[in-house]
């Protein structure tokens, strides 16, 4: 008995820190705007993150039904923090945030649904808009517009958002 007290002890901490670890390691492509979105009259670009929903209920909420999304980061190009992002819209509908930025290139970190914290590059160009969906699940209403050439993709084979490149 005195044995098994050690051998189970280390097996629940094994198998609790598997739970704990994120996917940090993945390196995603620099995500930018669709061509065809654009956001006439200024010359600043927007940045629209689908993030994770939280994980816990708040009640201070609009709707306590109805899931919010976690707050992210915008980092800068030279890694310092540009502005934190509450996620919330503030409407009845709980809907995400639109962030104007000026033309370059930004780190959104932010949760994705089963992956944890990621770190995504992304582009913003002057008068368009680049949207990252990291929720999951399938939430690009046309999903024919992307193929293997110009998404960026998680590792479980979801879209996130329209590779920068291939713009």
């Amino acid at each position: 008995m005195k044995t098994c007290l050690p051998i189970i002890s280390i097996a629940a901490c094994v198998i609790l820190s598997g739970c704990a670890t994120s996917h940090n390691g993945i390196a995603l492509s620099p995500v930018g705007p669709a061509r065809q979105s654009t956001t006439h009259g200024s010359t600043n670009g927007s940045l629209v993150v689908y993030s994770a929903y939280k994980r816990n209920a708040d009640f201070n909420s609009r709707d306590n039904n109805r899931p919010e999304y976690s707050d992210y980061k915008i980092m800068a190009a030279d890694g310092h923090l540009l502005r934190k992002v509450h996620n919330n819209s503030g409407t009845v509908f709980q809907d995400v945030v639109s962030v104007n930025l000026p033309p370059g290139q930004y780190s959104v970190v932010a949760r994705a649904n089963g992956y944890g914290y990621l770190t995504v590059p992304v582009i913003i160009d002057a008068n368009h808009s680049t949207v990252l969906h990291l929720e999951g699940g399938d939430k690009w209403g046309d999903d024919s517009l992307f193929n293997q050439t110009n998404s960026v993709r998680l590792p479980d084979g979801q879209i996130v958002g329209y590779r920068a490149d291939a713009n």
